[in-house]
């Protein structure tokens, strides 16, 4: 984790959690991030069970050059990234997984610039899981925010466990796990992989990247 609104959000959503799985949606006061709110979203299910947006701050929503209340998350990805986002995303609804992407995007124009996304569970109750997270550009080109980003491609997956990683430094190393292939996976063998994962104490990287 590198960039001061993924790190800042992680830790207020740590101290607010307490030592439970996820904090409660009406215990998270905007007043308190009041800095991040222009790049943070919450998201939930819809009634077909995508995620998608049901809050987006108003840079955030520059970047995409659209409103994006009520925008399919994984959409925002290219098609062959969008399954493993998906279920990503549903590991964090489910069984409150922290998760960290890190991802090229692509203007209309296409100008590339590299974000860095956070996900964090948020108690909503079995019926009503949401998701709260902060999407930040590693660096902030003249053209972003009036060049909107249509396409984005992954380039790493990190799935954190805060119980064995509360501090969440930064640049910490990852564990590479080079047999398997984020598109092929099914959702045993992610929830399998990421167990795995929490044991060793580190986080996981799942690689991305151009290749068809």
């Amino acid at each position: 984790m590198n960039q001061n609104g993924s790190i800042t959000l992680f830790h207020y959503w740590n101290r607010l959690r307490d030592g439970r799985p996820a904090p409660k949606r009406s215990e998270v006061e905007p007043a308190d991030i009041k800095s991040l709110l222009a790049d943070t979203f919450i998201l939930e299910k819809d009634t077909r069970g995508e995620a998608v947006f049901r809050l987006a701050g108003t840079r955030l929503c520059a970047v995409y050059g659209r409103e994006l209340k009520g925008f399919s998350f994984p959409s925002l990805w290219r098609e062959k990234d969008q399954r493993l986002v998906s279920k990503l995303i549903h590991g964090v609804f489910d069984q409150k997984s922290v998760v960290l992407i890190t991802y090229e995007g692509f203007s209309r124009t296409d100008r590339s610039s590299k974000f860095e996304l956070l996900a964090l569970p948020l108690d909503g109750g079995v019926e009503n899981p949401r998701c709260l997270g902060v999407i930040s550009a590693a660096e902030k080109p003249f053209w972003l925010g009036a060049d909107p980003i249509a396409d984005a491609l992954i380039d790493s997956i990190r799935v954190v466990d805060p119980e064995k990683e509360p501090k969440f430094p930064r640049n910490r190393p990852a564990i590479d796990v080079p047999s398997l292939v984020p598109s092929e996976l099914d959702p045993p063998q992610t929830i399998s992989a990421l167990g795995q994962a929490r044991r060793i104490r580190h986080l996981v990287v799942f690689d991305g990247g151009r290749g068809e």
